[in-house]
């Protein structure tokens, strides 16, 4: 069977990026959480001082985020806790470079999908489209290299909201893991499956390499539902079958709800329970990413403070 025409993407009518209302702004950003009474009891803090060990000793820590994490403007603090070498290397879905793109290219970025799904034109901003794929097209050093590297190359103008262009600044691995079909990107001409597949499973073996050293290291996965816990699962199956004991872990999930019905939902089974069987600890946490991701960048900052303070008397 031929292709069918009503499947011909070069047909798709596209309109420019600047047209679009957004719901999320630079405005909406934290800059920084000094004053702030961080939320939490002594589980959240005992697995923030494990986050903090483990950074300060040498030990990975390995941090997988959903898209809704940056339309929260919460980029800036991971960007400070990765400039200050507590996150080690940071992974998300395809949405995430998205809207990370977004910000950097315009300093807006998450559309009205209820108005624009109605007359087709969801997703259908051409810039956004035609220039991560052309990245991604071109590149040899996967998904998110590929994006970081664009974003700080052309300089753009919003560039310090940028997650990718931070770990590319860093040289920290920042990975972006990709369902083909799930993203805005996948809808236009310009996308090809088999590159994004080939630089999407780049970042899949660079987030492999990661866990094989994650033994004493710690695994945080915040607002993945189910990229996160299915990628660090096959990943940890594969370091341990080559021989990577990648025990004692430190896990944690953190989202904004959890299904009554199921409790052992698979951000729990695959994240908080499964990987920790030969030593560790794992922690879930259900709270608002505004909530917990300041509250994780005050206490590691106070925690790291506090340890350096020691260290120098």
């Amino acid at each position: 069977m031929g292709e069918s025409p009503a499947m011909d993407l070069g047909r798709i009518k596209t309109y420019p990026l600047q047209l679009r209302k957004n719901l999320t702004t630079r405005a909406d950003f934290v800059c920084d959480t000094k004053g702030i009474k961080p939320w939490g009891g002594r589980r959240f803090r005992a697995l923030v001082r494990r986050v903090v060990k483990a950074a300060t000793t040498g030990h990975d820590v390995l941090v997988h985020i959903g898209a809704h994490v940056i339309k929260t403007g919460q980029s800036l603090l991971l960007i400070d806790l990765m400039e200050k070498g507590i996150i080690t290397h940071l992974a998300m879905n395809g949405a995430c470079a998205i809207h990370d793109f977004e910000m950097a290219l315009i300093g807006e970025t998450s559309e009205v999908v209820a108005t624009t799904i109605e007359n087709g034109s969801f997703g259908m901003a051409k810039e956004t489209a035609a220039m991560i794929n052309s990245a991604v097209n071109r590149t040899r050093l996967g998904f998110g290299h590929a994006v970081g590297q664009m974003i700080e190359k052309r300089r753009m103008r919003y560039r310090e909201y940028s997650l990718l262009a931070a770990a590319y600044r860093l040289k920290i691995p920042a990975t972006v893991h990709v369902a083909i079909g799930t993203d805005i990107i996948h809808q236009h001409p310009s996308f090809d499956g088999a590159k994004t597949g080939a630089a999407t499973h780049k970042d899949f073996l660079r987030f492999c390499d990661t866990v094989t050293r994650l033994g004493s290291g710690c695994f945080l996965n915040i607002g993945s539902a189910v990229i996160g816990p299915e990628v660090f699962l096959k990943a940890l199956s594969i370091a341990r079958n080559l021989g990577y004991a990648v025990h004692p872990i430190t896990t944690a999930n953190f989202d904004v709800r959890r299904s009554l019905a199921d409790p052992f939902y698979r951000p729990i089974k695959n994240v908080v329970v499964r990987p920790v069987s030969l030593g560790g600890q794992g922690y879930n946490f259900v709270v608002d990413h505004r909530v917990s991701i300041p509250s994780l960048h005050r206490l590691a900052l106070d925690y790291l403070g506090a340890k350096q303070q020691r260290q120098n008397r």
